[in-house]
């Protein structure tokens, strides 16, 4: 397997490549800086995983997610995977939705990250789940209410209200008002969603 990381961090790039050079899957473990000749590098290395950080620091413009779906533009079949230490369902899910085949914590294990990427190599994906909290919770700061929630994802009024009270659970909250203030703030949804 041949992989090519896009990160900010020099240090961070040569842990990585220590930690993943010694198994004998990775053929080529590469990283870049360089945005304005990273089109030309994917031609010329043909990577099967792009591994793009969220954020870059000065590198360029543009976040890691708005480089994945432009370099997806360029080479749709191009497999990336989001690689962040900004590990908020928000930047999940927009990795999801722009097509990156995958979205890894950077305090994962060197182990687990290598088997997460042979899978995303032979076809998977790799999002952690959370998606029904999150659809609750944005139909609910929408403004829907529960009878058509439950129309929309299919499950019962009840199952809606279970969810409901595990969200208010989770975020430590009494109320849907502060249920939503705070699942902003920790980037559960995006403010645009109300």
């Amino acid at each position: 397997m041949k992989i090519l990381l896009v990160d900010d961090h020099i240090l961070f790039a040569k842990s990585l490549s220590i930690a993943l050079c010694d198994n004998p899957e990775i053929e080529q473990f590469s990283s870049t800086k360089d945005i304005q000749d990273l089109e030309k590098q994917i031609a010329t290395e043909l990577p099967d995983i792009l591994l793009i950080d969220i954020n870059l620091g000065g590198l360029t413009d543009e976040d890691g997610l708005m480089l994945t779906q432009h370099l997806l533009e360029r080479f749709p079949d191009q497999k990336i995977v989001i690689l962040s230490g900004y590990n908020l369902p928000v930047y999940r899910k927009e990795a999801k939705r722009i097509g990156a085949r995958g979205f890894i914590s950077k305090d994962v294990e060197p182990d687990e990250l290598l088997h997460i990427l042979l899978t995303i190599k032979d076809g998977a994906t790799h999002f952690p789940r959370e998606e029904v909290f999150i659809e609750v919770l944005e139909l609910v700061a929408s403004g829907v209410r529960r009878r058509e929630i439950a129309e929309q994802l299919f499950i019962s009024e009840r199952t809606v209200s279970n969810h409901l009270q595990h969200i208010f659970e989770k975020l430590q909250v009494s109320s849907t008002v502060e249920m939503i203030t705070k699942a902003i703030k920790l980037g559960y949804i995006a403010q645009s969603v109300i």
